[in-house]
């Protein structure tokens, strides 16, 4: 049967523990970007020319860390991708082109698992970057730009279990990504079509992509009377109508609510012009989904006419429930 652990430590103790922890691995983080030189830079112009895909490899937690880099290069426009060393031994070192870069994670950087992958890009000239903390390792001689790690404790309080170190390596490897895709000016539109199915795709869709185009909308001339206006309106079922003045432009809307303010027995005889809500609120067909349904929250509306921001000509509408059908809410 399993002994129970029984400790002496106290919450307020779980506290100054893990304040020690993340100042310790804060303080790594500010001496590596101290210790930054030339080989980053090298590295970044490196994966730029690279025509195949970036292989990142590791072993234990570095190997971890190493699918968690690959990961977010391939979603910031870089193809990559993980291979085992212990499996690449096996075949997987087919997977690796001769267009390709390897990037190898290793703090001792003579880890004996990566020796296969070391001797195979040695074989066929494919280049390596290593991220390592030292420079006399097998790893840094056989790479061509060898990004080195400052010697920090493990936050670990035995010094042993990999902690400042592989949190260095993460940060290092977000840092490769995020300067390589600035170098290839990496969009939000490329951004979006990479993750389409996610919340930060979502969050990333323009007015434009959700919007009801021109031929859709219920529209007006501004001495239309509102008897006909009211027709227009039922058969688009969007619950408003705007309206055009003579060459085109958008000058005011009719919703439901301006319909409720001017309920007479006049109505159908007066010009939409009566009864209009002049200078409707619009957006712009480049604003983000999620900025325009914002709009709408704050101002209580539940439509918006969409604009194109170079012309001013109206090309669309956006409706509270196009957002919400998109999951923006």
């Amino acid at each position: 049967m399993r002994q129970a652990i029984v400790s002496s430590l106290s919450p307020q103790d779980d506290f100054a523990e893990a304040q020690r922890v993340l100042n310790l691995e804060a303080e790594a983080l500010c001496q590596l970007a101290r210790s930054l030189d030339h080989s980053f830079e090298g590295a970044v112009d490196l994966l730029m020319k690279t025509k195949g895909r970036v292989i990142l490899s590791g072993i234990g937690k570095s190997g971890h860390i190493a699918n968690k880099i690959a990961s977010t290069f391939s979603s910031t426009g870089t193809p990559a991708f993980f291979v085992h060393p212990s499996e690449a031994s096996h075949g997987d070192l087919g997977m690796i082109t001769l267009q390709d870069t390897l990037i190898m994670l290793s703090l001792s950087g003579e880890t004996a698992e990566l020796s296969d992958l070391i001797n195979y890009a040695k074989r066929f000239d494919i280049p390596i970057i290593a991220i390592t903390r030292k420079a006399e390792s097998v790893l840094s001689k056989a790479a061509i730009h060898s990004l080195l790690l400052p010697t920090s404790p493990e936050a670990c309080p035995m010094n042993l279990a990999p902690t400042t170190s592989t949190t260095m390596m993460l940060a290092l490897g977000d840092a490769l990504a995020v300067a390589l895709l600035k170098r290839k000016g990496f969009s939000e539109k490329d951004f979006k079509n990479l993750h389409p199915g996610g919340r930060l795709g979502r969050k990333l869709l323009h007015v434009v992509d959700i919007m009801r185009p021109y031929k859709e909308l219920p529209l007006v001339m501004k001495d239309t009377l509102m008897g006909e206006a009211l027709v227009v309106m039922t058969e688009k079922g969007f619950g408003c109508i705007g309206v055009l003045n003579e060459e085109g432009d958008l000058v005011g809307i009719i919703t439901d609510g301006d319909l409720r303010r001017h309920m007479s027995p006049s109505l159908l005889s007066q010009k939409v012009e009566e009864v209009m809500t002049h200078s409707p609120k619009t957006v712009f067909s480049s604003t983000f989904a999620v900025e325009a349904l914002g709009i709408m929250n704050r101002k209580s509306i539940t439509n918006l006419f969409v604009l194109e921001e170079t012309t001013g000509r109206l090309v669309g509408l956006l409706r509270l429930h196009d957002c919400l059908r998109e999951g923006l809410a």
